[in-house]
């Protein structure tokens, strides 16, 4: 790799990475992983991966999911 052509990718990284930042702080966004599952991102520190049928299930309890969170609401702590 030349000099000139190191230079121009390192010029794109840093215009990603300006990007990347410049994002919503809040926002989640979803991709597909190399291994094929869907990765969410904007949750913690790491995304969260699991495969197609996994999402599926976990959509599908969402109204267990949303009891269960308010019949231990004052035992559940909050992110700040």
């Amino acid at each position: 790799m030349s000099e000139s052509e190191m230079q121009a990718e390192l010029e794109r990284l840093r215009a990603e990475n300006a990007q990347l930042k410049s994002k919503d702080k809040g926002g989640l966004t979803l991709k597909v992983s190399e291994k094929g599952g869907l990765s969410l991102y904007g949750m913690g520190r790491f995304p969260v991966t699991l495969y197609k049928e996994q999402w599926l299930r976990i959509l599908a309890s969402a109204p267990e999911i949303e009891a269960f969170i308010r019949e231990n609401d004052s035992k559940l702590k909050t992110k700040e």
